[in-house]
């Protein structure tokens, strides 16, 4: 088992972005209650910095309330920039004692992936709904052993897939939903980045990661391919490619796998931490989509074979994320990204993995609609 320890030797240092204290921003006219519910964060890292925390003075439905992390300095650092109280702020040991705390209704995990299933079980047991950062875990079990805890709890479990809550994912769903193209024949979905900056960063430690690109942003792919079809895809075959297996010693570097859909339909995708790609591609009978960019924090971009641009107003993806997630638990609207999207992309991850390791085998899937959502 990884240690808190071994955790905080590999997490990149970086001193956290400069920014104002802000009160928090009134619930929207139209929301039918007054409540707004409040998130701590579990682990401070640069996601929690630079993109979390900023859009959590922005919700309209929660708010930035408490924080959980293994490095001292960041208490106060915290503390002062957000006006966190201190019965608000724990700590890896004292943080089953978070379920005393009426100020926080929402845990978001966002540690490296080793560590979701165990600080999301622990924030279940606590009685507090539970954000759990993708990858939802490092295998199917754990995703199930996450599910079960939140059940057996009786809380809300969401998995922070960002792009299920904004508008140029959701238009894409709903083009495929109403065929105004026909049906969608081919799709491909790219995702990754050039990593080189350090080697020692805890996505290359397989033991903190649980895999390399695939994990990473590969599962941005799988969900590009997915909605990209409407379906899940009944079989799987897998490539693994290493340029440089002296930076990557440990975790993969590129992968391409190819899926067939219950419609006939097939796709394509690439995943990779030494390319920097970023796309999506629906084909379908009589036209086709295309966002470029398609998994950054966007703005994004979008166009169709009329001609026309996918153009949306850009807001903070992260924004639009937890506001769902807090409206689903406080409103009941639908789960944009429920557990079981979670547990059923990493199914997906699993078979990628068994096909390469079985020389590109093709791997049969049997999901039927798991984790679809809209």
């Amino acid at each position: 088992m990884t240690t808190r320890r071994d955790f905080n030797k590999t997490m990149i240092k970086g001193a956290g972005a400069a920014a104002l204290m802000s009160t928090f921003p009134l619930s929207a006219a139209c929301a039918p209650q007054s409540k707004k519910l409040g998130v701590a964060l579990v682990g401070l890292g640069s996601y929690s910095t630079y993109q979390l925390a900023p859009a959590l003075q922005d919700t309209q439905h929660c708010y930035l309330t408490g924080v959980v992390t293994g490095t001292p300095v960041k208490e106060k650092q915290w503390a002062d920039k957000y006006g966190i109280p201190t019965d608000n702020i724990y700590n890896y040991d004292n943080f089953d004692a978070i379920a005393d705390n009426d100020d926080i209704d929402i845990v978001y995990v966002v540690l490296p992936n080793s560590m979701h299933a165990e600080f999301c079980i622990r924030a279940a047991k606590a009685g507090k709904h539970v954000i759990c950062e993708k990858p939802m875990a490092i295998s199917v079990k754990e995703c199930d052993d996450i599910i079960n805890a939140c059940n057996a709890a009786g809380v809300k479990l969401g998995v922070g897939y960002r792009l299920q809550s904004e508008p140029y994912t959701n238009e894409i769903k709903r083009i495929v939903r109403e065929k105004p193209f026909g049906e969608v024949r081919f799709v491909s979905a790219e995702a990754g980045y050039r990593s080189r900056g350090n080697p020692d960063q805890w996505r290359l430690n397989r033991a903190l990661a649980g895999g390399g690109a695939l994990l990473n942003m590969g599962v941005y792919a799988i969900q590009g391919a997915i909605y990209g079809t409407g379906q899940n895809p009944i079989s799987v075959s897998a490539q693994e490619f290493s340029t440089d297996p002296d930076y990557f010693k440990d975790t993969d570097e590129s992968i391409t796998a190819q899926f067939k859909f219950p419609n006939g339909a097939t796709g394509s995708i690439f995943t990779s931490h030494s390319a920097n790609v970023n796309r999506h591609y629906s084909a379908f009978d009589r036209g086709w989509l295309e966002l470029n960019p398609a998994n950054n924090y966007g703005p994004l971009a979008g166009r169709l074979s009329t001609g026309e641009e996918i153009k949306f107003t850009h807001e903070s993806q992260q924004k639009l994320q937890m506001d769902d997630f807090a409206r689903h638990i406080l409103e009941g609207t639908p789960n944009c990204a429920p557990g079981e999207m979670g547990k059923r992309d990493m199914i997906i991850c699993e078979a990628i993995y068994q096909s390469i390791a079985e020389g590109g085998k093709t791997i049969s899937l049997d999901l039927g609609r798991m984790g679809i959502v809209g």
